[in-house]
């Protein structure tokens, strides 16, 4: 099993920045890519961004390309999401989740089998 927990939402105004971070427990995850998602109010949860299992591949949605940056530490089996030059179409509940081991990069929900709870982002104009 693997435990996610997401921390570093908040309020922040337009423009602003914020980083997420995800750190996992019970078991690496350091064989696993990582992804976020976000879901708003009354919408479907959406792909933000992945990084591999070594952190040398990336994949972003449209929507958030040159804006947000998607790390990770291997060492400290967590996974970081740098948000910049943020907009109030941000807000969202951001989540984190694990790829199965040696999973590709992969922009869909279904694929990730370990969540965490999420944390509240919300972008005031």
């Amino acid at each position: 099993q693997v435990q996610l927990v997401e921390s570093g939402g908040g309020l922040v105004q337009a423009g602003g920045s914020l980083r997420l971070s995800c750190a996992a427990s019970g078991r690496t995850v350091s064989n696993r890519a990582m992804g976020w998602f976000r879901q708003a109010p009354g919408k479907e949860r959406e792909f933000v961004a992945a990084i591999n299992w070594s952190g040398g591949s990336t994949y972003y949605a449209d929507s958030v390309k040159g804006r947000f940056t998607i790390s990770r530490d291997n060492a400290k089996n967590s996974v970081y999401l740098q948000m910049n030059s943020l907009k109030p179409e941000d807000t969202a509940v951001y989540y984190c989740a694990a790829a199965p081991p040696y999973q590709g990069l992969v922009h869909i929900a279904r694929v990730y089998d370990y969540w965490g709870q999420g944390t509240q982002v919300a972008v005031s104009s």
